[in-house]
């Protein structure tokens, strides 16, 4: 009994350690591209990487990273987002509705803040035309990374075997890499924007789920207090 508690706790201090440097790492690296490549306009890299995906840009290519764009924007997100929170209404589980549709609306505030304060302009001649909002951080590359980060936790919590849940978590994040790769190879954002926004979408996924624990704790012993067993 005491290994098994000793094994518990090195356990949960070893992810509490890999969390914290997950966190402590991507803000650097969410920092350092703010700085060099944003507001001193530091552009070697994503120059690199644009004559990268020059090299091999075909038609059938361009068709394909379209289509994985398609996934990022709000014409799927939204409604994706509403059958999601319905359907945890649906099943009488409002917490994990309520924390969804939180995450989901104050990441987008937070992606249209800094997109306001740091006002870095679109690459030059993207491949789809008429688009006026500013390019840093990806709105696609962030929201898909958020909205594939709460599917991996629904999935850690579903009733299926490890291997089915690390398997599922694995495509999840590459289809969100996916998402941001498009926004590049369509020259709709620079690489740097895709590769903060990754990082903004880590930071802001490990805050807003140890706030909303702590909420969703305090309102069950709030719950539990005021309850008429206790009256």
């Amino acid at each position: 009994m005491k290994n098994n508690r000793k094994k518990l706790i090195k356990l949960i201090s070893l992810k509490i350690l890999l969390v914290s440097v997950l966190f402590i790492a991507s803000l650097f690296i969410f920092a350092l591209i703010a700085n060099e490549a944003v507001l001193e306009n530091e552009k070697i890299f994503d120059d690199k990487i644009f004559a990268f995906f020059s090299s091999f840009s075909t038609a059938g290519f361009i068709q394909m990273m379209k289509v994985f764009t398609f996934f990022g924007s709000s014409y799927f997100l939204l409604p994706a987002y509403l059958v999601l929170i319905g359907y945890f209404f649906i099943k009488r589980k409002p917490t994990y509705a309520i924390d969804i549709a939180i995450i989901a609306v104050s990441s987008t505030a937070l992606m249209e803040l800094l997109k306001r304060i740091f006002h870095r302009q679109r690459p030059t001649l993207p491949i789809i035309k008429g688009i006026t909002s500013y390019s840093f951080p990806s709105g696609h590359a962030l929201s898909a990374f958020i909205f594939c980060s709460i599917l991996v936790f629904i999935v850690r919590d579903a009733v299926w075997r490890n291997t089915y849940k690390w398997m599922a978590s694995v495509l999840l994040m590459l289809f969100a890499l996916m998402i941001g790769v498009s926004r590049i190879a369509l020259k709709v954002h620079y690489p740097t924007d895709v590769i903060a926004s990754y990082c903004l979408g880590i930071v802001w996924v490990i805050v807003s789920l140890y706030l909303l624990k702590k909420m969703d704790r305090n309102y069950l012993v709030a719950k539990n207090l005021f309850s008429p067993e206790n009256g």
